[in-house]
């Protein structure tokens, strides 16, 4: 637009226009924004509002990043024209049409409720953007200068307009949005990742990255109220696990569900994004809770004594077959269980292995008797690990 001499042609187009006396809207105006692709944000906001509510979510998701777009361009546009141009008729060209387009935010932002958050981030991150690019404009006149400072203003409290708008969405979606699905798809899951869950740790990385984009260029009190909706929403998510996982009676189920949803929130929610299989202690904590309960009873099947005589009753009689009847049952019950992680279930089927096989296996070491007994049948320690390797694919 500057280097074909368009923008040019618009400052000075508007210049003329603003020194006719007149009331009706700068005609300069209507075709800069009908270039750039966003004339609608010059309706009346009564239009602009019933526009939004009858467009659908995908066409309200193409206005705001036409918005981004008109927004981004504009700002960039004059800082490049203010070399070749005369400044004060810039500065007042800018002003006119940044004002046009920082005026129908509040009603962009009313008049969507799918994805809101997203829209208030990403506005958030150009207005912060183009803030910064305005502030850092060379040196102009004093009239010039004055007007820039203006627009400086004008840019800085929709900043925090915007600041507020994500964190009451975000009070918002932690007091409405996760309440009302949980008790419906908590039985229902599995103990798998809860879609409730995977939302809330998408809404913590998309403010994290707004609070990334615009470190240099955000009001540092802006930011500050960011991280601080971050945390929040960190302690709501912990809260809601704990309380959620309640709604499982077994507690097996119990211990499944907080290891899975807390090694995806530990995984996705990591700065490095470790690639090991390292489980944090609140994982660990609940790996354990799970081995106790669905693998505990198994394993205390084998009998801990040496003394002979129970030592021939267990070979001839019940433990060993409560052995296999205890492992078999719990192997039917949790093959289609779901870890959908695969570093996670590998760790958790090596633990299972660990914890049961290896007890298994010693035992059987310390009694050649019963090892060749259990060796020519299904029941061999070969035979329960390769098992163990079918869990938890769902």
């Amino acid at each position: 637009m500057v280097s074909d001499g368009y923008t040019q042609r618009m400052v000075r187009a508007f210049h003329i226009t603003s020194l006719m006396e007149t009331i009706a809207p700068d005609p300069t105006l209507k075709n800069w924004f009908v270039e750039l692709d966003v004339d609608w944000v010059l309706q009346l906001r009564p239009q602009l509002r019933l526009r939004l509510q009858k467009v659908t979510a995908y066409w309200r998701q193409q206005l705001v990043q036409r918005w981004i777009r008109a927004l981004t361009i504009i700002v960039a546009s004059i800082k490049e024209v203010m070399l070749v141009h005369e400044a004060l008729a810039v500065a007042r060209f800018g002003k006119a049409s940044i004002l046009a387009m920082l005026v129908v935010v509040d009603t962009m932002l009313k008049g969507i409720e799918e994805d809101k958050l997203q829209v208030a981030l990403h506005m958030y991150m150009c207005v912060s953007s183009t803030s910064y690019m305005i502030m850092m404009m060379p040196a102009v006149s004093l009239e010039a200068q004055h007007i820039f400072d203006e627009i400086s203003v004008l840019l800085k409290t929709e900043e925090n307009g915007l600041t507020q708008a994500i964190s009451s969405t975000m009070m918002d979606i932690r007091s409405n949005y996760c309440d009302n699905p949980w008790t419906i798809e908590i039985a229902r899951s599995g103990g798998r990742v809860h879609r409730n869950i995977r939302f809330l740790v998408h809404c913590i990385l998309s403010m994290r990255k707004a609070c990334a984009s615009t470190l240099n260029s955000a009001q540092s009190q802006n930011t500050v109220k960011i991280r601080d909706a971050i945390d929040e929403t960190i302690d709501y998510l912990k809260d809601q696990l704990l309380r959620k996982s309640e709604w499982f009676l077994d507690p097996r189920l119990r211990s499944m569900f907080l290891l899975n949803n807390s090694y995806f929130v530990a995984q996705v929610m990591s700065h490095s994004h470790p690639s090991g299989t390292k489980l944090t202690p609140e994982c660990e904590k609940y790996m354990d809770f799970y081995l106790h309960f669905s693998w505990g009873h198994v394993l205390s099947c084998i009998p801990k004594s040496k003394f002979p005589g129970l030592l021939r009753c267990w070979i001839n009689t019940s433990p060993l077959a409560k052995f296999e009847s205890a492992f078999h049952k719990t192997y039917q019950t949790q093959k289609f269980w779901k870890v959908p992680d695969p570093q996670l279930r590998d760790v958790l089927r090596r633990a299972i292995i660990k914890r049961v096989i290896s007890g298994y296996r010693d035992y059987l070491k310390e009694h050649p008797e019963l090892a060749e007994q259990v060796s020519r049948g299904s029941s061999s320690p070969e035979v329960l690990e390769e098992m163990l390797g079918d869990l938890f694919e769902g």
